[in-house]
């Protein structure tokens, strides 16, 4: 009798771990931003990345870091 009791709480518990860890994996995986892409860099650190490159203007830059500028 003992027996039956300690294996059906078992199972229960087994179930809520299982249910916990579902749980877990779907915060972190909606935490994180598009799935596993995070990153730190704020805009202005990004339009100066992309000016070096040159893949935007000197203009298109000073345009942009004002727009940004009120968000950052």
């Amino acid at each position: 009798m003992m027996h039956e009791y300690m294996h059906g709480s078992v199972g229960w518990f087994s179930q809520l771990l299982i249910l916990v860890f579902f749980f877990l994996i779907i915060y972190w995986l909606l935490r994180c931003n598009t799935f596993g892409f995070h990153s730190d860099e704020s805009a202005s650190d990004i339009l100066k990345k992309r000016l070096a490159k040159g893949e935007i203007s000197r203009s298109e830059y000073l345009r942009l870091k004002k727009e940004v500028g009120n968000g950052d």
